[in-house]
């Protein structure tokens, strides 16, 4: 399906009813509770290399850093090496981000991969539980880029202070239902149509949102603490039932992709 037919879609689409989403995402929270369960281990699994990889060489540079300071200190009765402590904070800066733009890279592929995974379920389809689809050679680096525009966009929206962000949170769970579904489009595409479908049906996507994700709090609270991880993706697909009503799927193209897919491996 082509970005100027999503765009239509989207601009066309009738009015769509709470209750309605509310309970497909609850029975198909039932199917799909174990992948999302699974989708929130691995992210954790993955986060902790990429932390080690980045926080390992920045404690060295910070004792490092401290053991001159220290010697500057002890030498002339002050902290006399303000550049070295320029060196650290920028390193720190740059580290961060970093870090910040893996952990979102790594965010995305899982739960873009999650979403596909939900729709064999939703719409009883055969289909491989493929968790690290889109960390495979042809969808790798637009996951990439995609993660660096989502913190961008985050970030700008954080700066911008507390409206801006609970704006960007609608379009920003788009992106990741139309990379779910559209993995071919560009990045520029995929962003674009995200706040489209984000802007269209913000309001009844946001009241969802936040419904959906306080119950699978509380209810996970309820389930001692841990049963927040179990709970947690219940969040997530409102997103994706609002993607279904208003763009829906284009069968013969997802066929000829997991096909080609196929054929590829």
């Amino acid at each position: 399906m082509s970005s100027t037919e999503i765009k239509s879609k989207i601009q066309n689409a009738n009015a769509l009813d709470f209750g309605i989403i509310f309970n497909q995402s609850i029975e198909l929270f039932k199917k799909v509770w174990v992948q999302g369960l699974v989708m929130l281990l691995l992210n954790i699994v993955l986060a902790i290399p990429i932390i080690m990889i980045v926080y390992i060489p920045l404690l060295f540079f910070g004792f490092a850093n401290a053991l001159t300071v220290g010697s500057s200190y002890d030498s002339y009765g002050f902290y006399g090496d303000s550049g070295m402590g320029f060196a650290f904070g920028l390193v720190f800066f740059v580290v961060y981000i970093f870090l910040i733009v893996a952990m979102s890279a790594i965010g995305l592929g899982l739960k873009a991969a999650f979403y596909r995974i939900c729709k064999f379920k939703d719409l009883e389809q055969s289909g491989k539980e493929d968790y690290f689809y889109f960390f495979k050679k042809p969808y790798l680096g637009k996951t990439i880029k995609l993660g660096v525009a989502f913190t961008g966009i985050a970030l700008l929206a954080t700066l911008l202070c507390l409206l801006p962000i609970i704006y960007a949170v609608v379009p920003l769970s788009f992106i990741v239902v139309v990379y779910a579904f559209n993995p071919d489009l560009s990045v520029s595409e995929i962003i674009g149509l995200g706040f489209d479908l984000g802007n269209k049906k913000w309001l009844i996507s946001f009241g969802l949102m936040f419904v959906t994700g306080f119950l699978a709090m509380i209810v996970g609270f309820l389930m001692c603490g841990l049963g927040v991880y179990v709970t947690s993706s219940f969040g997530y697909l409102p997103s994706y039932f609002i993607y279904k009503d208003v763009v829906g799927f284009d069968e013969e193209d997802d066929q000829m992709r997991r096909i080609e897919q196929l054929s590829t491996f």
